[in-house]
């Protein structure tokens, strides 16, 4: 099932109306010309120095395409195969032949769509920062026989991994005809130290419904030049890459590295993360699968705590230092305390309101994130600075710190006796299959990253901004992580929803608003180029 050859045609789009293309005609970096509204934008592309060079091998400079449009519009688009091989052929898209997308109205996603990364704005605001629309073109950059693609899976465990590795084949193999699919197995390091295993959509049938990975994963073992090394000698020309924000910063790495050889290759990342702290994206997939089970822990702490005298139930979720499982599965659960950041066992604290309530309730459970309290434990346990291979910091276990400080503090201050119980659910809620909402989600994913590798683009992460799905450049998902806001309304309803104080002094009210502040400037101003740089004297002439 392969397309047809053929000079580069300019695609009219299902209405009839001719699809601007953005095309780079020359050596990087170009002004593309295009047009967003009634009035041509202004438009910039260049390369500003950004990535990084210590745990990833290479020294990685970001792309930065930025389209400028009327009333503050901003997009901030992805690169393109185009950008640094100016001459390549387009195809006729095999989607327009495939039967089961005949009947279809408009599926071909028109070259203007954008995606605005901010809903919600005032009447005098600007427009704002845009991504570029994911979804099938009409024009292709690659034949289908000429597809040799590879999937790699790296970092922890989450539900939905094998979902994404089917959709991904399936989807390349129904969508667009192709037969060339690898598995990179056990992580990055798979490249150039293990197997590759043929992927077909008879051999991941039924792995969406299994646990973890049928790749293998793991963290570090990345050495980008021997990567894009093996890349370059086994023929493959679209790589696609699943993990969290420590595996899209390598996959920008091995990006860069491939711009830089002048390869035809399409580099597309998946995010993934259980604690759903990826920037831009409305989530990551596995979150849903991942609330739900820590529900399942919650609700066993419950019955656990409310079937003996003083019964009290701790529940440590996993999510780092961004808290979301906790602040979401305490949500859904309901009646519990939820002692999510700052753990405050001074007068007035946590242990004083633990004696409150149990004399009220006479139980209580306690949902906790693991990332809380370090600064509490760190000079008992002397282990804050040591990193797992991702370079992520090594938690310390606050579910066991604060279940011997509760039993000492009612030992020695009130002398009440207690039951305590402390649940674990760390790798039960993500090994686990994900249920259906996060299956559908990851179809999705799936088939936006090969409908943008097939259409040419690369150095992009595919996400879902806004309901809508995007393609968004690689710097934007890893410049920061999401946290759960400790002084927004979301936290205000968890305290109303648990009756609970919130623990906090004026001085951690300014802290949380002040570093509030601090991310949203970041997310919200566009990426500066290179000439903007120096303007500011952050570059030199």
């Amino acid at each position: 099932m392969s397309s047809g050859g053929g000079e580069p045609q300019e695609p009219q789009s299902p209405t009839g109306r001719r699809i601007r293309d953005f095309e780079f005609r020359n050596s990087l970096p170009r002004v593309r010309s295009a047009s967003f509204s009634s009035a041509a934008p202004e438009t910039v592309a260049k390369s500003s120095a950004a990535s990084s060079t210590s745990r990833f091998g290479s020294d990685a400079q970001a792309t930065v395409k930025i389209v400028k449009g009327e009333f503050g519009y901003v997009l901030e688009d992805v690169p393109h195969l185009t950008d640094y091989l100016p001459d390549l052929p387009t195809y006729p898209n095999p989607l327009q032949d495939n039967p089961a997308y005949s009947v279809v109205k408009q599926y071909f996603v028109d070259d203007d769509d954008t995606v605005p990364k901010k809903v919600v704005v005032q009447k005098d605001n600007p427009r704002g920062l845009h991504f570029r629309r994911g979804g099938p073109r009409q024009k292709v950059y690659f034949q289908t026989d000429d597809v040799h693609a590879c999937i790699v899976t790296c970092g922890g465990l989450c539900p939905g991994l094998n979902t994404v590795i089917r959709e991904i084949v399936c989807g390349l193999s129904h969508m667009y005809g192709v037969n060339k699919i690898s598995g990179i197995e056990g992580g990055y390091r798979g490249f150039y130290a293990r197997n590759t295993i043929h992927l077909t959509p008879k051999s991941v049938n039924d792995i969406h419904k299994r646990g973890g990975t049928i790749l293998g994963t793991s963290r570090g073992g990345h050495d980008t030049c021997k990567i894009v090394d093996n890349i370059q000698d086994r023929g493959i020309n679209q790589v696609y890459i699943i993990g969290g924000d420590g595996t899209q910063k390598g996959a920008a790495a091995i990006f860069e590295e491939i711009r830089r050889r002048g390869l035809k290759v399409a580099v597309a990342g998946i995010p993934k993360t259980i604690d759903n702290d990826i920037a831009v994206i409305d989530k990551s997939f596995g979150f849903d699968t991942a609330v739900e089970e820590a529900q399942r822990a919650i609700n066993a702490a419950h019955v656990e705590a409310g079937s003996v005298h003083n019964g009290i139930g701790i529940v440590k979720l996993m999510g780092r230092y961004s808290g979301f499982i906790a602040m979401y599965a305490t949500l859904a659960s309901r009646d519990v305390l939820l002692k999510l950041l700052l753990i405050d066992t001074g007068p007035g604290g946590l242990y004083e309101y633990m004696e409150k309530r149990l004399k009220e309730n006479g139980h209580m459970v306690i949902v906790v994130a693991e990332g809380a309290g370090q600064d509490l434990i760190e000079e008992s346990m002397k282990a804050m600075n040591h990193q797992d291979a991702s370079g992520n910091k090594l938690l310390l276990d606050v579910g066991l710190w604060l279940s011997q400080g509760i039993k000492n503090y009612f030992a020695s201050s009130t002398k009440t006796e207690i039951n305590l119980k402390y649940i674990d659910p760390t790798y039960m809620i993500r090994a686990i299959p994900s249920n259906a909402s996060d299956n559908v989600y990851c179809t999705l994913l799936a088939h936006s990253a090969v409908h943008g590798a097939m259409a040419g683009y690369t150095g992009f992460t595919a996400g879902l901004v806004n309901g809508r799905h995007t393609y968004i450049p690689f710097e934007r998902v890893t410049e920061t992580r999401n946290k759960v806001v400790i002084t927004d309304r979301m936290w205000a309803r968890l305290l109303s929803s648990t009756n609970q104080p919130s623990f906090l002094s004026s001085k951690d009210v300014e802290e949380a608003n002040t570093a509030e502040v601090q991310v949203k400037q970041t997310e919200e101003q566009p990426k500066k180029t290179e000439d903007e740089e120096k303007v500011t004297g952050n570059g030199s002439i």
